[in-house]
């Protein structure tokens, strides 16, 4: 499949399971050969594992029964690269708060007509001149996709060439990929500008360009050959534990609390029986961007994917036999009254309890939190869930990707023998 097909990628789990079903014959050889290439050989999986509409799991699984673990290593890596991603940050989510307080600073020191101001607007409306970078600009606003080997070289443009903050960077794909996920994009920035793996940055180079996309872009000499000097982190004190999760309890009632960052729970290991109800929260704070960090806030096209994403979620639980599944948007405040009031309409005298798949370090648990804060004090039991992919998978993501990536047979292994 190639990136100028994205148009196609409807926000539902359907959609997605779809697109695995096309891309499976072309996971093994044809990917590993072809995935560097631009236009190349891409599953166009990315926004439908970002929200969790279809799982890892469940993707390695499918692939594996087409190719052997041979033929499909390299996609299965590049799988697994979003859950090394994701656990690093888990370890340590400092990282996430100091872009958030590097990109807030940035906003509000950044004077009005100031040339930093300038060469910013100019990038992101893809007015630099340089053909290739402003194709990108477009093609990102257009289709919220950009292929893989583009995102590198882009962010090398940006850091190195156009010499802009990787943070504005950063915002400015999660303001409009699809995908758009804190740690894969906040971490995969870092990497190119040399802050993720000490001593490594990564130069795009016109050679590189011009090969991989077939002579369509070779911006010979007008590319920085050095990259600018950017300021070192304070060290990073050891892996930390991670957030300790909860399982549920055969038996007991619990009302679903499901977010944008996991909608399948049906495949939760809740048994229907056990489910009292449903509620889908779309807080505008996640759906529209926060003011604080994002001058422009989401685009219109990121905002409407996640909203029919949970819109579709709904639909298929209902269908499913999952009854009174709603749908709640607004301010965190206003959803909070609310979601208390259908607690206490589905469990009646009983104790409340509600399960949600924990939300990962980011914009999704920075603004969810507070409202689970609110239910325990309101006497809620709060039943925060993880993924077993993700336990198993997780603490494996103490150094680098190299020696994670060690590990994923083993742990493939164990999920293929059970």
């Amino acid at each position: 499949m190639r990136p100028d097909e994205v148009g196609a990628m409807l926000p539902s789990r359907e959609s997605g399971l779809r697109k695995l079903e096309a891309f499976l014959p072309h996971a093994g050889l044809d990917y590993a050969q072809g995935r560097n290439n631009v236009p190349g050989v891409v599953s166009e999986l990315s926004p439908y594992v970002r929200h969790r509409l279809i799982t890892e799991s469940e993707i390695v699984s499918a692939v594996l029964k087409e190719h052997s673990w041979a033929q499909a290593e390299k996609f299965i890596q590049e799988v697994c690269w979003r859950t090394y991603w994701k656990g690093w940050l888990e370890m340590r989510p400092q990282v996430w708060v100091s872009y958030e307080e590097d990109l807030r600073s940035l906003r509000e020191g950044m004077a009005e007509g100031s040339d930093l101001q300038r060469r910013l607007q100019d990038a992101e409306r893809g007015e630099t001149g340089l053909e290739c970078f402003d194709d990108w600009v477009r093609e990102l606003r257009e289709s919220g996709y950009l292929h893989n080997h583009v995102r590198m070289w882009f962010a090398s443009i940006w850091i190195h060439t156009l010499r802009l903050p990787w943070q504005l960077g950063g915002d400015f794909f999660m303001r409009h990929l699809l995908d758009g996920d804190p740690a894969s994009n906040t971490l995969s920035w870092r990497w190119v500008c040399g802050l993720q793996t000490k001593g490594k940055v990564y130069m795009a180079s016109a050679e590189n360009i011009e090969r991989f996309t077939n002579g369509r872009y070779a911006p010979y000499g007008f590319l920085a050959t050095e990259a600018p000097t950017i300021p070192e982190e304070a060290p990073i004190s050891g892996p930390l534990p991670l957030t300790r999760c909860d399982t549920h309890l055969p038996g007991e009632k619990t009302v679903l609390l499901v977010t944008e960052e996991d909608l399948t729970p049906e495949s939760w290991g809740i048994p229907t029986a056990d489910v009292a109800g449903g509620i889908l929260l779309e807080a505008t704070e996640v759906a529209g961007g926060d003011p604080s960090t994002s001058s422009h806030g989401v685009s219109n096209k990121v905002v409407t994917f996640r909203r029919k994403a949970l819109e579709s979620t709904q639909t298929r639980l209902e269908a499913l036999g999952y009854s009174s599944v709603k749908l709640l948007s607004g301010t965190m405040e206003s959803i909070q009254e609310k979601v208390s009031t259908l607690l206490r309409a589905n469990h009646g005298g009983d104790k409340m309890t509600v399960s949600i798949m924990g939300a990962t370090v980011g914009a999704t648990r920075r603004t969810i939190d507070p409202l689970l804060a609110v239910l325990e004090q309101e006497g809620v039991t709060v039943r925060r869930l993880r993924r077993r992919w993700d336990d198993e998978l997780w603490p494996h993501a103490t150094h680098g990707f190299f020696r994670f990536k060690e590990r994923i047979p083993t742990v493939l292994r164990q999920f293929a023998q059970e």
